[in-house]
C-alpha cells in the first residue's frame, strides 16, 4: 500500500528518477523545468528541506511498496493558516484515483499537522485531469489563475475550506 511522509534527506535520489522518468508526461500538462533542474537537483532538494525546515513550506511524496516515488504532493507558503498546494503523479498511476486519494489525505495532515484551515491550488485549463482531482477532493472553483501563477498557462484557482474536512465527496 502506497504511503504519504515527509520529504527527507534520504529522498533525493528516488524524487530525482521520479522527475526524470515523468518529465516527457508532465510537460504534456505544465512547463517544463528545464535541464538545469535535473542536472543540480541535489542542490533544489537541499533548499527544499532548508524551506521544510523554516516552516514555510511542507512536502511530501506517496511512496509504494519498493521505495519508489509514485507522487509529489506540496503545501507551499504556508501564512496565517493559508497554503497553497501542488502535487504531480507518476503517469503509470494516472487515472487510477491516486492523486484524489492522496490530496485527501493531505488535506487531513494540513490539518493535523500544520494547523491549515484554506487550500489553494492553480490548474491550467489544459490540465483537466489535475481540475478533477481538485473537484472530487472538494476544492471550488474560487477564480482566474495568470501565466504568473502558471508557469506562462492560464486557469483558475481553486480553494478548499478544511474546517469542513467532512464535506468532500
Amino acid at each position: 500500500m502506497p504511503e504519504l511522509t515527509r520529504l527527507d534527506a534520504d529522498h533525493a535520489p528516488a524524487v530525482l528518477a521520479f522527475e526524470l522518468a515523468n518529465r516527457a508526461y508532465f510537460t504534456a500538462s505544465i512547463s517544463d523545468r528545464g535541464d538545469e533542474f535535473y542536472e543540480r537537483y541535489a542542490e533544489r532538494h537541499s533548499a527544499l528541506l532548508a524551506e521544510q525546515e523554516a516552516g514555510v513550506c511542507a512536502f511530501y511524496l506517496l511512496v509504494g511498496e519498493e521505495g519508489s516515488v509514485l507522487g509529489r504532493f506540496n503545501l507551499y507558503d504556508l501564512v496565517d493558516g493559508t497554503a497553497d498546494l501542488g502535487y504531480r503523479v507518476a503517469r503509470h498511476v494516472a487515472g487510477h484515483g491516486v492523486a484524489t486519494a492522496t490530496v485527501r489525505e493531505l488535506c487531513e495532515l494540513a490539518t493535523a499537522r500544520h494547523g491549515l484551515r484554506t487550500l489553494r491550488a492553480a490548474t491550467s485549463w489544459e490540465n483537466v485531469a489535475s481540475q478533477r482531482v481538485l473537484t472530487k477532493a472538494g476544492f471550488l472553483t474560487v477564480g482566474p489563475a495568470g501565466p504568473a501563477d502558471l508557469g506562462g498557462k492560464h486557469g483558475a484557482w481553486y480553494q478548499r475550506d478544511l474546517a469542513l474536512q467532512g464535506t468532500a465527496p
